[in-house]
């Protein structure tokens, strides 16, 4: 949901404020609060307070301390570097087949973040183009299991683009691909609507379901590890800290 300059004088809320992290309350937070909808300030206000302090590896290392799994799929790192979270619209085509990226931004909301499974990286389904196109629309980020191309705009451009390989050339318009439908990559399980967080380390796909127990204990992971960086400042070593002396 969008927010207009109307609403936000009517009710008077600054949904740039942030919290100190050790102030942050995750009390019935949901993948839901990643977006304003006029009703869930606080809820909204800690969550994003949270996530613009920690980076993929915090939240994977939270997934795996609960339910034994990563959430990381190796092969797909960032093109640019560039920070992003949010849900997840996939879509699923082959290499020929750019046609289904184009339609994928039409179809996706706002805030969305393109996931894109693709049966081979023999050629480019995204570049230059798309991605302004889709920056426009209001998507937050593309991710591909498969080939980018424009590597000397992409680098550059104010869109985080995450991909599993590069290579100059691109197939057809087909748009025969499938769009917001569950895709399965390297024995991860993404859904639409899936929680995705993607850094300069890597990404990170958590279940929606699964989502708020996850954040919470983001948390911890986060607050310990200020602990710890706290600890080594004052001159104790790591492996003082961990008890390996």
């Amino acid at each position: 949901m969008s927010i207009s300059p109307k609403d936000l004088v009517n009710k008077n809320k600054n949904l740039n404020k942030r919290i100190d992290v050790g102030e942050i309350s995750l009390d019935n937070v949901s993948i839901n609060d990643l977006m304003y909808n006029g009703k869930n300030y606080d809820e909204h206000i800690n969550l994003m307070s949270l996530l613009e302090n920690v980076s993929a590896c915090q939240v994977s290392d939270a997934y795996n301390g609960i339910y034994k799994r990563s959430g990381t799929i190796q092969t797909i790192r960032s093109v640019n570097n560039r920070k992003v979270f949010g849900s997840v619209f996939t879509a699923e085509t082959a290499s020929d087949d750019w046609g289904t990226s184009a339609l994928a931004i039409d179809t996706a909301c706002e805030g969305d973040i393109l996931f894109f499974k693709v049966d081979s990286p023999d050629k480019a389904i995204w570049g230059e183009l798309a991605s302004k196109c889709a920056r426009n629309k209001g998507i937050k980020a593309t991710v591909i299991y498969g080939s980018v191309r424009d590597l000397d705009a992409l680098l550059y451009i104010d869109y985080p683009i995450f991909a599993s390989d590069s290579c100059p050339n691109a197939g057809s318009a087909l748009g025969l691909g499938k769009l917001n439908e569950p895709v399965e990559i390297e024995g991860v399980n993404i859904n639409p609507g899936d929680f995705f967080i993607g850094d300069e380390n890597g990404i990170v796909v958590i279940p929606a379901e699964l989502f708020g127990e996850v954040m919470v204990a983001t948390l911890e992971v986060k607050l310990k590890e200020s602990e710890i960086i706290k600890q080594i400042t004052g001159g104790r070593t790591l492996a003082e800290i961990v008890g390996l002396k």
